[in-house]
C-alpha cells in the first residue's frame, strides 16, 4: 500500500499532477469523484474534469460513502476530493466527530488495500478567516481532515502555482 497526499490552493494544479502521479504507477486506475453538479457551472467542470482524464480509467462518482468505494476498488486509486466530499457531508448534517470518523475510515481502507491511493485536496488556511460560522467550520473541519491524511501518507505533495513541492 502507498498513500499519495496532494494538496494546494485552487487552480494550483493539483489534479494534473495527481493524475500524473496516479499514472505513472502503470496498474488501472478508477478515479473517485466526490463533486456533485449543483449548478450550471460545476456541470460544467464535471464534464471538463471527465473529458481530462484517460479513456482507460474507470470512473466512480460518490459524493459521501468514500470509504467503501475504496475498499472495493483494485489498482490504482485516485480520489478528487477530499475538500468536496467534506463539503459533501457537511451539506448531508454529518457532525464533526462524524466526518473526522469517516476521514479515519478512508484511511483505514486506504491502508488496507494493495494499490497505491492518491488523494487530492485543497490547502484552505492560507487565507483569510472566514467571516461566517459555516465558512470557518469547513475551514477547520477539512484542515483537521487534511492533517489526518497528510500524517498517514508515505507522499506528501504541496503544489503551488503548478510547481510540486515535496513535504517531509
Amino acid at each position: 500500500m502507498t498513500l499519495v497526499f496532494v494538496t494546494g490552493g485552487a487552480r494550483s494544479g493539483k489534479s494534473s499532477f495527481a493524475e500524473a502521479r496516479a499514472a505513472q504507477v502503470g496498474a488501472p486506475v478508477t478515479y473517485v469523484a466526490t463533486a456533485q453538479a449543483f449548478d450550471d457551472e460545476m456541470t460544467a467542470r464535471i464534464v471538463r474534469h471527465r473529458a481530462d482524464r484517460p479513456a482507460r480509467w474507470v470512473t466512480r462518482e460518490e459524493p459521501l460513502h468514500v470509504p467503501a468505494v475504496v475498499r472495493e476498488v483494485q489498482g490504482t486509486v485516485l480520489l478528487d476530493c477530499l475538500s468536496l466530499w467534506v463539503s459533501n457531508l457537511m451539506l448531508a448534517d454529518w457532525t464533526d466527530d462524524a466526518v473526522l470518523a469517516a476521514a479515519d475510515d478512508l484511511l483505514r481502507a486506504a491502508s488496507d488495500r494493495g494499490g497505491v491511493t492518491v488523494l487530492v485536496t485543497n490547502e484552505v488556511g492560507f487565507g483569510i478567516v472566514p467571516d461566517n460560522a459555516l465558512a470557518r467550520r469547513f475551514r477547520d473541519l477539512l484542515g483537521w481532515v487534511n492533517q489526518r491524511a497528510a500524517a498517514a501518507s508515505d507522499e506528501a505533495w504541496l503544489i503551488v502555482s503548478g510547481r510540486p513541492l515535496r513535504l517531509p
